[in-house]
């Protein structure tokens, strides 16, 4: 029987018969890249290039700053053209490198494309090269990948869970590295289980990919302390917390971490990275994204060079219909609306949707009708509405409970009133952040 979460959820189309079929493709190597510094949840990189500087692929670019940061490298070879500020999609200009390719991609010395083996008996080489690779978390959040693998040493995890759920809607990239690639993020598991020092892990799985079970479950065979499990398909399945009630029945307390229950939770996307960064020295300078949507005319799932234009992969997909009507990156639930600008991908870019009128519908927003579907929805047991109406009105500092919300979208898709709850919600987390730093 398909595993799940306890409380809440909601089940919105899932929408991904678009591309889940689709085998991925790789885009064409742009002419031109640019290159954020800031591609994670911490420190962004210094730059360590300036214009007119000639760089390899995989070449460092950028140096980290702290603990809780990672490294920038180039994702081709060529000439750098700017380090400037950029339009990015993470809503503001920020600060970038402008590489114009010479077309060659000829990478930076040490990187083996065609290496494979991996010796597991000298597991302490791991961790230092995930962290020179400029690994963070692929499913969205961005977190430095080698911060996650090194807990603080009064805390003891003995699990580590692979989270293969992709439960957005629409998103099919990692369904499709997982069917295509299951052995190199076997073996990209064993390295992050090798790195933490745990004997007990897991894989999880939702049941609308049946394929995906089979294929890890043939890469995994015969590995001891390894176990597929199959989630059912009930938004937001994917989640560190949910997940991890869902798979080990564990719960995490509010204001606390996966790890203070003994677990730590990697997408598979950072899995096979994972592989990549040990088995072939590569940095973590492409990625496998969706992109998808009615208004996009041919939806494909592509591998891409991190600082890839979005012009570039929309040209590959055939272009955009007249009908289009908003801009997504990430999931429809979670990701962000832009306005159209050529801005980059990024290490974090899990998905593109293009949305027609039908897609994009607007709906007028009502005051709250008191009907407790939010309640039911939100899987972290809060009470959205309330949480909602306190920064509505600006009291931030009754908004201590609201730190425990992981920003789903549950609540605002269930609400029949239409109320912008994560808009809300997030403003209050922000807004409730300020007020403790300040006082």
């Amino acid at each position: 029987m398909a595993r799940t979460f306890k409380r809440g959820g909601v089940h919105p189309p899932e929408e991904k018969q678009l591309t889940e079929r689709k085998p991925i493709e790789t885009l064409p190597l742009p002419k031109r890249v640019v290159i954020p510094m800031a591609q994670c949840l911490g420190a962004p990189a210094e730059p360590t290039v300036k214009p007119k500087d000639a760089v390899k692929t995989g070449q460092r670019i950028g140096e980290p700053k702290g603990f809780v940061s990672t490294p920038v490298h180039a994702s081709v070879s060529g000439v750098v053209k700017k380090v400037d500020l950029f339009p990015t999609a993470a809503g503001a200009r920020s600060l970038c490198v402008e590489i114009e390719s010479d077309g060659k991609d000829e990478w930076v010395e040490g990187v083996d494309l065609a290496g494979g083996d991996v010796d597991f008996a000298k597991p302490d080489a791991f961790l230092p090269a995930l962290t020179d690779a400029g690994l963070v978390g692929m499913g969205g959040a961005a977190f430095p990948t080698h911060v996650k693998l090194k807990p603080p040493k009064d805390v003891k995890v003995d699990t580590l869970i692979l989270n293969g759920a992709e439960c957005e809607p629409y998103l099919t990239a990692d369904h499709r590295l997982m069917v295509e690639h299951a052995a190199e993020i076997a073996t990209g598991l064993q390295i992050l289980a090798a790195v933490l020092g745990v004997e007990r892990t897991f894989v999880g799985i939702e049941d609308n990919k049946p394929d995906a079970v089979a294929a890890m479950r043939k890469a995994l065979a015969g590995v001891l302390g390894v176990e597929v499990v199959v989630c059912r398909t009930r938004y937001p399945q994917g989640a560190e917390k949910q997940l991890i009630q869902s798979i080990t029945n564990r719960e995490v307390p509010p204001g606390k971490l996966p790890m203070h229950v003994g677990c730590v939770v990697q997408n598979v996307g950072t899995a096979f990275a994972a592989f990549e960064a040990v088995a072939r020295r590569k940095p973590l300078v492409e990625r496998v994204l969706t992109v998808s949507g009615r208004a996009i005319r041919e939806p494909k799932n592509l591998r891409v060079r991190v600082g890839t234009p979005l012009g570039d992969i929309v040209a590959f997909c055939g272009g955009t219909t007249d009908g289009l009507r908003k801009l997504i990156f990430g999931g429809p639930m979670m990701g962000k609306a832009l306005r159209y600008e050529d801005v980059p991908v990024v290490k974090s870019t899990s998905g593109i949707l293009f949305f027609d009128r039908q897609e994009a519908a607007t709906v007028e927003e009502f005051s709250c009708i008191r009907c407790g579907r939010c309640l039911e929805a939100c899987p972290q047991g809060l009470v959205p509405c309330d949480l909602g109406d306190l920064a509505e009105h600006g009291l931030y500092d009754k908004l201590a409970d609201a730190m425990d919300c992981v920003e789903c979208g549950s609540c605002q898709y269930a609400c029949p009133a239409r109320r912008l709850l994560v808009h809300l919600l997030r403003l209050g987390k922000s807004e409730f952040r300020r007020l403790q730093k300040k006082g």
